[in-house]
């Protein structure tokens, strides 16, 4: 579904990404690990066009992203919940989904879309009229998933989905992130929780220092003697 090829990624004289490969088949959860400078959410943007490699390429479903505009990309079926939520916190929650619906497809079933959104996070459905910037930290996490899932994507990439919530809220999301699964659409993970994010997963990357060191399934790393003195502290 998803193949990055040879990646090389720089912002300006700063190399990020080093011949960066990986693949992602439809209907699987594949989580990108490594430390923070690693060159985890680079990957995300660059799959993302939001920055463009020096060489390499992004092909998703036969289409070249790097050579597609990065607001073209969602009319793939691509989406991308950034970390830090980047909601727009004096607009209404409601508002804020309905800016992820803007392609055509999505605009023509906006309405069951919602619907559908408000069941599987009631909380938006009790709040749909607050100002996003209102909201708790998990509560605009899950308004950033639920604008990503307007497109009606077919793969879903989540930055750090888990970062700065509470520990109860962590759990819940990671069941949302099975759930978007379940129902459908493929999902690419980055993510620090690295220990909940290996049992759920199908496969996994390391980057360390912007280059691929390890691949396997969730619990080959959960097994990995590296793996486990690196990331899981054991």
């Amino acid at each position: 579904m998803l193949k990055v090829q040879s990646l090389n990624v720089s912002y300006g004289d700063l190399q990020i990404l080093w011949d960066v490969s990986f693949e992602v088949k439809e209907g699987e959860i594949v989580v990108l690990l490594g430390g923070n400078g690693a060159g985890k959410s680079t990957s995300l943007k660059t799959i993302s066009s939001l920055v463009k490699p020096m060489s390499g390429t992004v092909e998703f479903l036969g289409v070249k992203l790097n050579e597609v505009p990065s607001h073209k990309v969602i009319d793939y079926g691509l989406a991308h919940v950034p970390e830090g939520r980047r909601l727009f916190p004096d607009m209404s929650v409601e508002e804020n989904l309905i800016l992820g619906s803007l392609t055509s497809k999505a605009r023509a079933k906006r309405k069951e879309t919602l619907e559908w959104l408000y069941e599987m996070f009631p909380r938006l459905k009790e709040r749909q009229k607050q100002p996003a910037g209102t909201l708790s930290g998990g509560e605009q996490q899950m308004a950033a998933i639920a604008r990503g899932l307007m497109s009606l994507p077919k793969l879903v990439m989540f930055d750090e989905p888990s970062l700065g919530l509470a520990p109860i809220m962590v759990s819940e999301i990671f069941k949302i992130v099975e759930k978007v699964n379940q129902q459908g659409a493929t999902v690419l993970l980055v993510e620090q929780n690295v220990h909940h994010t290996l049992a759920m997963c199908d496969r996994a990357y390391v980057l360390e220092n912007g280059r691929i060191v390890l691949s396997g399934t969730g619990e080959e790393f959960l097994n990995n003697d590296h793996i486990k003195e690196a990331y899981l502290g054991i």
